[in-house]
């Protein structure tokens, strides 16, 4: 092979990594991988655990993010096992709660999760501080379609401890949704109140977007002249203003600071390239630096293919810059 042909660099191959690029969190996770592919969980991997987990402090963001991909990667049995081993360890009863909701969302009808809002309710107790407890607790809501009414309580909880969460934003735009528990007036209600205060950077700045994202699918999948008529979505005043300031923002080194930037740089990468904004797309792709997400590419087939066409297309050695 000529010594002169470009190599990618191994770092930028694309690739689906569910701790985006938490270093310590991937470390840890291929540790539970093993652990769940044998059957068991050791002292020295539950040690692990609860370190990665104590390590991110108070920044809640991170801790939720680390919850999530743990209890994606541990099934249903070693979160019991870890929280039988440590009963008053708030990280173990919380990753017993997600493990519990995400094994809830594979089933086809959804049981009583009253189990899981009492596991919340001991882990509230434990750190008082942390709003991920009250966002697991609203995830049960949104699962079971509980009545509106029993939503605005847990979400003062969350918001003032931690008024720009994440995770909790998004539970609560999917609660709010017309396809779950709400309509398109709660959705609109929830951005509006949203945008007059959040801050650029926030960890929950993505959240106007998904929406918008979201609505741009669910008009491709309902197929007929809602499909032909989902790219006028683009061009609506909100969604052009949403598009121009993050396309100018967050590929920024530096700019989103928080657990999930990686997964709010895929859908910017992608909303961008659904309204042929391409160099604006690319940029947002180099600083993914090459790390992709299931959501949103999985709507357009598999993930992986459809991230790493465009990556290798924008970002690869032959690309045009």
């Amino acid at each position: 092979m000529p010594a002169f042909i470009r190599r990618r660099r191994k770092g930028n191959t694309p690739r689906l990594a569910p701790e985006l690029d938490d270093r310590d969190l991937g470390k840890v996770r291929r540790r539970v991988q093993s652990c769940w592919d044998r059957g068991s969980l050791d002292t020295a991997v539950m040690a692990l655990l609860s370190q990665v987990l104590d390590d991110a402090g108070q920044d809640w963001d991170r801790k939720a993010h680390r919850l999530e991909v743990l209890a994606a990667t541990a099934g249903r049995a070693l979160p019991g096992i870890w929280r039988e081993h440590k009963p008053n360890h708030q990280g173990a009863l919380l990753l017993h709660a997600w493990s519990e909701l995400f094994q809830a969302r594979q089933q086809d009808s959804i049981g009583d999760l009253s189990a899981v809002r009492e596991t919340c309710r001991l882990a509230a107790d434990l750190v008082p501080a942390d709003p991920i407890p009250w966002t697991l607790h609203l995830a049960t809501l949104r699962l079971e379609r509980r009545p509106t009414r029993e939503l605005s309580p847990i979400w003062r909880e969350i918001k003032v401890r931690d008024p720009w969460n994440r995770e909790a934003h998004l539970q609560a735009l999917g609660y709010l949704s017309p396809e779950e528990c709400g309509s398109s007036v709660l959705v609109l209600d929830l951005l509006d109140g949203m945008r007059a205060e959040m801050p650029a950077d926030a960890p929950a700045a993505a959240l106007e977007l998904t929406a918008i994202v979201r609505n741009h699918q669910r008009a491709v999948s309902v197929g007929g002249l809602m499909a032909l008529g989902a790219a006028e979505i683009w061009r609506r005043p909100d969604a052009a203003k949403a598009l121009d300031q993050a396309a100018r923002d967050w590929p920024a080194p530096g700019f989103l600071k928080h657990a999930a930037a990686v997964a709010d740089l895929n859908l910017l990468a992608y909303a961008l390239l659904k309204s042929t904004r391409i160099a604006d797309a690319a940029a947002a792709l180099r600083a993914t630096e090459g790390v992709a997400t299931p959501w949103p590419w999985s709507a357009d087939g598999d993930p992986l293919e459809r991230f790493a066409h465009f990556y290798d297309r924008h970002c690869g050695p032959d690309a045009t810059r």
